[in-house]
């Protein structure tokens, strides 16, 4: 049987690993709206579309 202190410890853990994923959510969309950005003045500077799907991952490909 778990004490009460041991609950609290793993509840506060809890609490900042959320609180923790929450800000690296913000801290990626944030990135990902720069990114975006970026795309759209390179490819108006160059008068070209550069894709914006997503990179291209061969890593589970098989050579």
């Amino acid at each position: 049987m778990q004490t009460n202190s041991e609950c609290k410890s793993i509840n506060d853990n809890g609490a900042v690993a959320a609180y923790l994923l929450i800000r690296l959510e913000k801290q990626i969309n944030n990135l990902s709206s720069s990114i975006n950005k970026l795309n759209t003045i390179i490819s108006t500077k160059l008068g070209i579309v550069i894709d914006s799907g997503g990179f291209c991952d061969d890593s589970h490909k098989i050579a």
